[in-house]
């Protein structure tokens, strides 16, 4: 699905707050990590914007659900629901692929 013009971007409160959890955490470690990280983020999540549908159907959701999609950047998972009738994309998750993943 590619679209001349860009779905929406919205993040949900959890998931932003723990984006921004990482990149402190990461301003910790490295003076650079953090730039690093939350630009690649945010260069796929460019992508979605055009085509949501470029990642594939997330599998830790059960049942399985077409609009449920999820990408890896780095070691974090970042999980979005797509809302073609808003035109909108949610971002649900983002998480360290080591934590174990918990249900919707």
């Amino acid at each position: 699905m590619v679209r001349s013009s860009a779905f929406r971007i919205v993040w949900d409160t959890e998931a932003l707050n723990q984006f921004k959890e990482t990149l402190e955490y990461l301003e910790e470690q490295s003076s650079q990590a953090p730039r690093i990280v939350k630009k690649a983020v945010l260069d796929q999540i460019a992508q979605i914007k055009k085509n949501p549908l470029i990642f594939e159907v997330d599998k830790l959701k059960l049942p399985e659900d077409k609009d449920f999609r999820a990408f890896i950047v780095f070691n974090y998972r970042i999980t979005y629901q797509v809302k073609t009738d808003k035109d909108q994309i949610r971002i649900l998750r983002f998480r360290h692929t080591s934590r174990e993943p918990l249900g919707y």
